[in-house]
């Protein structure tokens, strides 16, 4: 590779310990460019002015960019004259030295090659300067940051440099990607069930679904009192259960599986949301094993449930507030160590964003998180299923039945989901219907009111409304389920025994 020297004032220090550069590459590659603008196409995907470790090359290489996207030649002659009109000349090492920049290329051929390098000294000058900033961090020179918040800054940084700073990606061809969806459709067909995804435990939730798909972000979202997390807990466990039978099919009973579900639960602690599974297992209410009115024999039953669940490869973590890069270390370690498959987060609202960043308001704050959260899901290749509140203004409407724009903070959960579905239950409401003395002057009046309310509350008694709203992959619409409230359980509705056509 023939050698310039660079301008002066540019060639960087004598020391040891430079950062990383390789200034040669730099040249040769923009002697190529400048040979032959085709070269460009090389680079272009990956390549910025800022990756250059020269300013003088980052300039010229900037002025190229511009020139070849407009249409533009760009040669030592076209060059000079855009920077002597700048009065940057000077900084770029004069007319001569584009000239001679030339003379630096081996070969067209090599100019990603070139690319490459330069990239890579780049990120390796980012770590470099991240490395630094973490021992500043520690030595105390930032206020603000306690030592686990620095841990979680240094993950985020480093994530985003990955993210951000790499050059992975590019065309998938076409016949690999019929490769992979003939495979999807392969799994859905040899189920038997058209269920391709991870399995909610829902029948016809899986029906309108195809089950859970890997990279998918989810919401499920409903007001206080709907059963969210009931049913987000319901989903984490039939898929769960697939897993651990997948697991036994494969290895034979007692099989460990590879893989799990982990679940988020900033709400509610480990403990209550085992117990919550405990009762919907056994079929016991909760509130009575929180009272202890319980008989042995209900305990004997707890026991039993407990060993069969124990066996469950569910994963909870209850840290209240996680930032969503504490969120994603965790989730990244658990897939190394154990298996991940699905991630549940409850809820929504009560995350942080990424420790050291400072959103301006409460709608960027959220759009940071669901961003992160969707990151994730691809990332790691599960789905990721976020719980969410919605806005009080469902209370206002006569109604109730949510809709996408009752989503706080929509605008960002709304575009970064592959899904939103709403839960929602008739009796809830019904129940604040009921018809009072007060209301009525004539008892018959009050009467026909009390036989038309106790009509619509059996109607409504068990039943819940799963509304897809949003779908990516597929249909919209409304899935009824079952619901007992005693042991907040949903399940799946008989649809032959049901009075209402459900």
């Amino acid at each position: 590779m023939n050698s310039v020297s660079p301008p002066d004032g540019l060639a960087g220090l004598s020391s040891q310990r430079q950062p990383p550069s390789n200034l040669q590459a730099e040249q040769a590659l923009l002697g190529a460019l400048l040979a032959n603008n085709k070269a460009y196409e090389r680079v272009s995907e990956f390549l910025a002015a800022e990756h250059f470790a020269n300013a003088a090359h980052g300039h010229i290489f900037g002025a190229i960019q511009r020139r070849i996207e407009a249409g533009q030649l760009a040669d030592a002659v076209t060059l000079r004259m855009e920077f002597e009109h700048s009065g940057r000349l000077a900084e770029v090492g004069g007319a001569e030295y584009l000239a001679r920049l030339i003379g630096a290329m081996v070969g067209i051929i090599n100019a990603g090659d070139y690319g490459r390098i330069v990239h890579d000294a780049w990120l390796r000058r980012q770590l470099v300067d991240l490395g630094e900033q973490v021992v500043n961090r520690a030595f105390g020179s930032e206020d603000g940051l306690e030592g686990r918040e620095q841990l979680e800054a240094a993950e985020q940084a480093l994530f985003d440099l990955a993210k951000d700073g790499g050059s992975e990606g590019g065309f998938v061809t076409f016949g690999r990607a019929l490769t992979e969806a003939v495979n999807l459709a392969e799994k859905a067909f040899t189920s038997g069930g058209g269920v391709s995804g991870l399995s909610t435990g829902l029948r016809d939730l899986d029906a309108k679904t195809g089950g859970l798909h890997p990279s998918d972000l989810l919401i499920l979202a409903g007001r206080p009192g709907m059963g969210k997390t009931a049913l987000a807990t319901k989903i984490a466990f039939g898929a769960a259960q697939q897993i651990l039978r997948e697991a036994e099919d494969r290895d034979g009973p007692g099989a460990v599986p590879k893989g799990g579900c982990a679940i988020f639960s900033l709400e509610m602690s480990a403990d209550q949301l085992a117990n919550r599974l405990l009762s919907e297992s056994a079929r016991i209410s909760g509130d009575r094993i929180r009272r202890g009115e319980i008989m042995q024999r209900d305990f004997d039953k707890f026991v039993e449930v407990s060993r069969e669940l124990a066996r469950l490869p569910l994963y909870i973590d209850d840290t209240p507030a996680i930032t969503i890069s504490a969120l994603r270390t965790r989730c990244r370690r658990l897939k190394r160590t154990r298996g991940l498959d699905f991630i549940v987060v409850d809820y929504l609202q009560l995350m942080r964003p990424a420790a050291g960043s400072r959103p301006e308001n409460r709608v960027q704050e959220i759009s940071q998180i669901t961003q992160g959260l969707k990151a994730i899901a691809k990332e790691l290749a599960v789905p990721v299923m976020a719980l969410s509140q919605l806005s009080r203004q469902v209370e206002s409407r006569e109604d109730k039945r949510p809709q996408l724009s009752d989503l706080r903070e929509s605008g960002s959960i709304e575009q970064d989901a592959d899904m939103v579905m709403f839960v929602y239950r008739d009796d809830y409401y019904l129940k604040a219907q009921e018809p009072k003395d007060v209301n009525f002057t004539d008892g018959e009046k009050l009467q026909d009111a009390i036989s038309n309310w106790q009509a619509r509350m059996e109607k409504a008694h068990n039943k819940a409304d799963l509304i897809i709203a949003k779908q990516r992959h597929g249909p919209t619409g409304t899935i009824p389920l079952f619901f007992e409230a005693e042991f907040t359980r949903f399940g799946d509705l008989d649809h032959v025994h049901s009075d209402d056509g459900y």
